[in-house]
């Protein structure tokens, strides 16, 4: 049998065998074993220099076209062996896009910020904007801007944490107003807003204190605005959160940065204001403080308080959240522990 013979039936054994082949990893060896340096084709060729000079190109010409459809062989078992194996995969992981999809739990926001996020969409509601501000604050506007001098009692309540003689923790929302005043443009309408955030005193950790908790600052500001515009929307703040049926009641308090001041009741939603253990048999609940803004304010921030006043509130999210759930303690609010947290789990 010549060289050509051999070749020619190198070429018919290995076809079937390609055809044959089921798996990629052996048509891969079938590549090397056949086509490689110490493959069958190779070891044909070896016998070419047995050969006339006059044959060689002709038999060398011949063993290339027989590696050619070797190599074509190969190439399309190749791309047959792929579809099939991608067709096997699409039909193993078929989606039945009509079933109901696996339900995910998804997360929530936290209790605080619900208490927060809720309040915000109902002053929203009322015209507010809301007044981000910073943690980190000068005393400046954190005391001195309030009607806080340095001599004054009112600052040994908020005892805070000092990062040098001007800059501090603040220990109140109410920092905003003040920065808020001074760049409010009066002739372009009122001023009506609310700063809610974190603010830092230090304070004993017990059950109804905490070095951190958070605040939320309401300001109003405009000509002829009085005391009753105030209770009324502390009425119906203390509706929205607590219940349509409360009631609240204003009685005389005192506040440095405003004149008169006011602490804000409302009336007990456990027992209706009949008097329980959560109102101390009262009927009332203490929930925040408020009162109308001290001139001396306005005037610190270049407003004319012979022309604007108005009212301003402080409330704290951390105690609303206490009061409305009958949450005892202010630091599970902080411990995270997904047990508690779980019990106010908003839906949608």
């Amino acid at each position: 049998m010549d060289l050509q013979d051999k070749l020619q039936a190198l070429l018919k054994e290995n076809q079937k065998k390609i055809e044959e082949t089921k798996e990629l990893d052996d048509l891969d060896k079938i590549r090397v074993n056949l086509l490689g340096k110490k493959g069958p084709i190779t070891q044909v060729l070896r016998g070419m220099r047995d050969l006339d000079a006059t044959e060689r190109p002709k038999v060398g010409a011949f063993a290339n076209s027989i590696r050619d459809e070797l190599n074509a062989a190969l190439d399309e078992q190749r791309e047959t062996l792929r579809r099939e194996r991608v067709a096997r995969k699409l039909a193993k992981e078929t989606v039945d896009v009509t079933m109901p999809g696996t339900p995910v739990r998804l997360g929530t926001p936290h209790i605080l910020q619900q208490i927060i996020d809720d309040l915000s969409d109902f002053f929203l509601g009322m015209g507010y904007q809301i007044v981000d501000s910073y943690e980190v604050e000068q005393d400046h506007y954190n005391f001195e801007m309030l009607n806080i001098p340095a001599d004054h009692p009112a600052r040994d309540m908020q005892d805070t944490f000092y990062l040098n003689k001007e800059l501090l923790m603040r220990t109140q929302t109410s920092a905003a107003q003040s920065r808020t005043l001074e760049k409010h443009d009066f002739s372009k309408g009122p001023l009506k807003m609310i700063s809610p955030g974190r603010v830092y005193r230090r304070d004993t950790d017990d059950a109804t204190h905490s070095h951190q908790f958070h605040q939320m600052e309401g300001l109003v500001i405009d000509k002829n605005i009085t005391m009753a515009d105030l209770k009324g929307t502390l009425l119906a703040m203390a509706q929205h959160v607590f219940g349509a049926d409360r009631e609240i009641r204003l009685r005389p308090s005192y506040f440095p940065f405003t004149e008169p001041s006011v602490e804000v009741d409302v009336s007990c939603f456990r027992c209706g204001g009949k008097g329980c253990s959560v109102c101390k048999y009262s009927g009332w609940i203490e929930v925040l403080g408020a009162g109308m803004v001290h001139p001396n304010v306005l005037t610190y921030a270049g407003v004319d308080a012979d022309v604007y006043g108005g009212f301003a509130f402080g409330l704290g999210p951390d105690r609303f959240a206490m009061l409305k759930y009958g949450v005892d303690d202010i630091r599970s609010f902080y411990t995270d522990d997904v047990r508690f947290l779980e019990q106010f789990h908003k839906e949608g």
